[in-house]
């Protein structure tokens, strides 16, 4: 049996794209599937996890020059292009994520899903907008007008909120949040390894 893992992720996270790359990676190591469940972090936040705005307003001073260092050293091991921070941040993902659940119905939210994540984290282009977006449908081979127009409707939208509201009743607090066998959960870039044995054990 091949062990499937879930991937709730937006893609307005830096550490989010870290995660997303590594667990690309894994999979195709170690043969494990990727279920992917696009969802809106702030939603989870306004909910669940409100503290991660009172330490933007607040921050700890010594905390937040470790949480600086720490994402340098990340990046740097990653190889990854990414500017820290963004022209535009927080920015507002729910039209990128619904994209990618449009995406993820054609297997192309590998594809597209990392474009997204090189246009705001890598050339600071403004995710939330229908031109930039259209570069991403296109990465993933999808028909970019048709696509968008998927994306704005209703039906997307409740599904956004759907997963949005299932991450939390699933007890996560953040992006990115893996789960193996349903409900062994993971927050984290940097539990990976930790996903990758589990994966091991479930398949």
């Amino acid at each position: 049996m091949t062990a499937q893992v879930e991937f709730f992720f937006d893609c307005s996270s830096p550490w989010t794209y870290l995660g997303f790359e590594a667990l690309v990676a894994a999979a195709a190591e170690d043969g494990f599937d990727i279920v992917w469940r696009p969802f809106l972090v702030g939603g989870v936040f306004n909910t669940v996890n409100p503290s991660v705005y009172e330490m933007r307003a607040k921050p700890v001073v010594p905390k937040a020059r470790y949480f600086t260092k720490d994402m340098h050293d990340w990046i740097r091991r990653s190889g990854l292009a990414i500017k820290w921070t963004p022209s535009i941040f927080p920015v507002n993902s729910a039209r990128a994520m619904r994209l990618c659940l449009v995406a993820a119905d054609s297997s192309a939210c590998e594809a597209v899903a990392r474009r997204i994540f090189q246009l705001y984290w890598g050339e600071d282009r403004d995710i939330s907008q229908a031109d930039v977006l259209a570069d991403a449908a296109a990465a993933g081979g999808l028909d970019a007008a048709a696509a968008l127009e998927l994306a704005d409707s209703p039906d997307l939208k409740a599904r956004l909120r759907a997963n949005t509201d299932e991450l939390i009743a699933r007890g996560g607090f953040g992006s990115p949040t893996y789960y193996v066998a349903k409900d062994d959960m993971y927050f984290g870039q940097d539990r990976i390894i930790l996903v990758r044995e589990a994966a091991a054990r479930a398949g």
